[in-house]
């Protein structure tokens, strides 16, 4: 009897860890970033926003998510950094770049990277944008297209509706957000504002994005839209009518991976990139 206790409670043990090793039921932490080529804080608009350049070749700008900062790109910049110019930037009010009391907006977020490319003296790049970066994208796409070779957007939305009511109940949704304002400590101009800074851009959040089919039907730049499988954030049939929507986008499905997959999966993560660069 004591033995097939032993058994038992051995084989639940296995289970609860065979569960929780799941990538995509994991937070990686944020990897380390190469030494920069060059970086600053760029004066755009009614802020200063912090930058990062590494590498040769040509450019990839690219725009982190929300609460985020430029951090969560480390495996990326240091693959793409080989053969490409590579920009990262901190959206206004995260990580290291100052905000003001204009209220946030996607469209103000956008001019922002487009005064930054403007600054960097960069005529177009590939943005590749991870959920709020990748409506940025999107937003770029429709309304300044001429600074985009293409866009490569990861769990964006469109409307407020494409996000899960849920989300903000999920354990590693959470562990985000924790690690956020963890980071935004660290990093700010501000250290102590993250709650001020938190009630502001989820202002934004309630009522925007808001683009009709309309609107994404006058998409002329390259899209490629993907998601993760298990994306706690994003809902997947709101991204497939994405892909029907944008004229001749296309939609890839990351495979054992959430919305941080760039963390979870950075070698799947990365081809993906390279492949809508190449066209495939």
């Amino acid at each position: 009897m004591k033995a097939a206790a032993i058994a038992l409670l051995t084989a639940l043990a296995l289970t609860t860890a065979a569960k929780a090793a799941e990538r995509w039921e994991t937070l990686p932490s944020f990897p380390p970033t190469p030494p920069a080529k060059a970086s600053g804080m760029a004066p755009v608009n009614d802020i200063k926003m912090y930058y990062a350049e590494y590498g040769e070749g040509d450019p990839i700008l690219f725009i982190h998510g929300g609460l985020g900062s430029a951090d969560v790109w480390g495996n990326q910049v240091a693959d793409f950094a080989r053969d490409h110019r590579v920009i990262v930037a901190d959206s206004r009010g995260h990580g290291r770049s100052t905000r003001s009391a204009q209220p946030f907006g996607y469209d103000l977020m956008t001019s922002d990277y487009v005064a930054l490319l403007d600054y960097l003296k960069l005529d177009r790049v590939t943005l590749v944008g991870w959920s709020d970066g990748g409506i940025i994208g999107i937003d770029m796409a429709m309304k300044h297209p001429e600074k985009l070779t293409r866009v490569i957007a990861q769990a964006a939305n469109v409307t407020t509706d494409g996000v899960k009511a849920d989300v903000m109940t999920n354990k590693t949704f959470s562990d985000y957000i924790n690690a956020a304002g963890e980071s935004y400590k660290k990093l700010s101009p501000t250290p102590n504002e993250y709650d001020a800074f938190v009630n502001q851009i989820s202002a934004m959040w309630a009522s925007q994005p808001a683009w009709t089919a309309a609107d994404l039907g006058k998409i002329a730049v390259p899209v490629t839209l993907a998601i993760g499988d298990h994306d706690e954030a994003v809902k997947l049939d709101h991204t497939e009518m994405m892909a029907k929507e944008i004229p001749g986008a296309k939609l890839v499905i990351l495979k054992d991976a959430s919305h941080f997959a760039m963390l979870q999966d950075p070698e799947g993560y990365d081809a993906m990139i390279r492949n809508a660069i190449a066209g495939k």
